[in-house]
């Protein structure tokens, strides 16, 4: 093997990191995010959670990724530490499916159906077709589902270039006796775990070790306990992405370093004890492909049998190993580790800005309340809604712009900047919502009191705008498109009120009937009641253009006043629901 054959294991190696790479992103983004998704939504039950971290650890093919998300889910309160245990476990068995995937360029045959298993054969065909897919594909579905290809075409070129490139290593006697070392199970250990950690992936781990092994020099014995130190070693990318967050997630991480040390421990010891006392033969075999995947899933497999009837005993483990603090934990309503997973971090700011809308509408309906009666708990309450309101535009908007550094597929950059439209006008319902309730003090500072017309009018648009805020609430929080659509007449009618309200004041200042003071504090309320349905207005039009692919306002409020039999009949219905009793 000469210095050529080395650039070219190199080279290979990169081709084959970044196969894997692309692969595993691209499988996210082609998932939309719903696998990845029902992680946040298990159940206590532990197989459940077995099952669902396997599931997705098989589509995204990477362990660390999963259990990066679980300390994530952890660290935001999504999940419980229980709930994570099972995931995790799971996530360890998902991960195998790469090795399998690997093992078929060890498939060795003449006739047509095993040459047409042979990744050389079948690999060029799904380069194309995802070339084809990534260049002139038009959904953004059709471009990740070209990534897959490229993806796996890169990863399957690059693990070829790097079995051409060892080949000739199978004729290098020190390179065996390097090997044979390997079946120290301490030294073998240890390299698994020390390959893995450096490369941050188990799967590609394996992977190089499958390519080893089309030497033929590398035996069972070597293999066996190299594997077992991979799945140590995998667990670094967990450990260092649960720095700084609260304790549930740290534990989260120490779960996994738990369960893959144990589970190593107890097999690695189990192994080469019935081995002295049996003397296992195929010990001193060479390993290929194929059978390096089966002792992969195997070992995996046994790990979760031993382990996950005592899942409860691996989190008290955690629990003592991470001790709880005096002082609490912090709640992250949007953790930073999720932004990995563009499609998983939109879901959570979407429910996080859901959060937003509930405090913001609370707020208003609260502060409207105090317009018929003046209470100092209700009003302090309003006051914390409205900072509670600031605190998640701040919070969601910044998350959001890190977010958008990241690959976002169309649906999710879409998500993204309705989210970004849509908390500003959250966050001014609720700066209303403080100016109602100032006005409310004001009236009660100064012993104003609006005449019994003003109280019956000021009853009329509140409510008015009371139902605008639950249809543009129900719009948002449950993508309503109807209850969307109902919006806008109802806006008008806001307006319309607030003129009519403005005429019948200015009438009863005439007449002497109302004071210049109570007319200040009549126009503000009117004031803010119209722009908070101007807020509606503008949330319900974003819902309904990201959902036919626009972001033009303005175009849509023209298409709705020029759809004229259904606008004016909505119209019409509101108009009459809210109107002013004749004076």
């Amino acid at each position: 093997m000469d210095i050529f054959d080395v650039l070219t294991l190199l080279g290979g190696l990169c081709l084959f990191l970044f196969g894997m790479n692309i692969m595993g992103k691209a499988l996210e983004a082609c998932a939309g995010g719903k696998l990845s998704l029902v992680l946040s939504k298990l159940t206590s039950n532990r197989f459940a959670g077995f099952l669902t971290g396997l599931g997705v650890t098989a589509v995204i093919q990477s362990s660390s990724a999963t259990t990066v998300m679980v300390v994530g889910f952890v660290n935001s309160g999504l999940m419980s530490l229980k709930q994570a245990i099972g995931v995790i476990m799971g996530a360890n068995v998902g991960t195998t499916v790469t090795a399998w995937i690997l093992s078929l360029t060890g498939i060795e045959g003449s006739n047509l159906f095993m040459q047409l298993l042979k990744p050389s054969s079948f690999t060029p065909v799904l380069a194309v077709i995802g070339i084809a897919l990534y260049m002139f594909g038009k959904g953004g579905r059709k471009k990740d589902a070209g990534m897959v290809m490229l993806g796996f075409a890169t990863l399957m070129y690059g693990m070829e270039i790097m079995s051409g490139a060892v080949a000739g290593l199978k004729d290098v006697p020190q390179f065996r006796n390097i090997l044979l070392m390997f079946s120290n199970p301490i030294l073998g250990v240890c390299a698994g775990v020390v390959l893995t950690a450096v490369i941050q992936s188990s799967s590609a781990a394996v992977g190089i070790l499958q390519a080893l092994s089309s030497t033929g020099q590398i035996t069972f014995g070597s293999a066996i306990p190299i594997l077992m130190g991979m799945d140590i070693g995998t667990c670094v990318t967990a450990m260092l992405s649960s720095i700084g967050t609260n304790r549930n997630a740290r534990r989260a991480a120490v779960v996994h370093l738990l369960f893959n040390v144990i589970g190593t421990l107890v097999w690695l010891c189990v192994f080469y004890l019935v081995d002295f006392f049996v003397d296992f033969a195929f010990v001193a075999y060479t390993i290929d492909e194929f059978w390096i995947a089966v002792v992969n899933s195997v070992f995996k497999l046994l790990c979760t049998l031993l382990l996950l009837p005592m899942s409860g005993l691996l989190e008290k483990l955690a629990c003592i190993i991470v001790r709880d603090t005096p002082s609490g934990d912090k709640t992250i309503e949007l953790d930073e580790r999720l932004l990995a997973t563009p499609a998983v971090a939109i879901e959570r700011c979407h429910t996080v800005t859901v959060t937003m809308a509930e405090t913001s509408v609370a707020a208003m309906k609260n502060s409207m309340a105090l317009l018929n009666g003046y209470d100092g708990k209700l009003a302090q309450l309003v006051r914390e809604q409205e900072n509670d309101a600031d605190h998640y535009e701040d919070t969601i908007g910044t998350y959001l712009v890190k977010l958008s550094g990241h690959s976002l597929n169309d649906s999710d950059s879409n998500e993204s900047a309705k989210l970004l439209r849509m908390i500003g006008d959250f966050e001014r319902i609720s700066d209303h919502a403080v100016n109602i309730l100032e006005s409310a003090e004001e009236m009660k500072d100064k012993n104003i009191v609006f005449s019994g017309d003003a109280r019956t009018e000021l009853e009329v648009i509140t409510g008015a705008v009371s139902e605008v805020l639950d249809l543009a609430r129900a719009a948002f929080v449950d993508n309503d498109l109807k209850a969307a659509a109902m919006v806008e007449p109802l806006e008008q009618v806001v307006d319309t009120l607030k003129e009519q309200l403005r005429a019948r004041h200015i009438l009863r200042l005439q007449k002497g009937e109302c004071t210049i003071e109570a007319g200040f504090v009549w126009s503000d309320l009117l004031t803010s009641l119209e722009r908070v349905a101007d807020h509606c207005s503008n949330i319900a039009g974003c819902v309904v253009e990201t959902a036919h692919s626009s972001l033009d306002l303005h175009e849509y409020i023209r298409e709705v006043k020029s759809d004229s039999t259904s606008f004016i009949n909505m119209y019409n219905e509101f108009a009459q629901k809210y109107a002013l009793v004749q004076e």
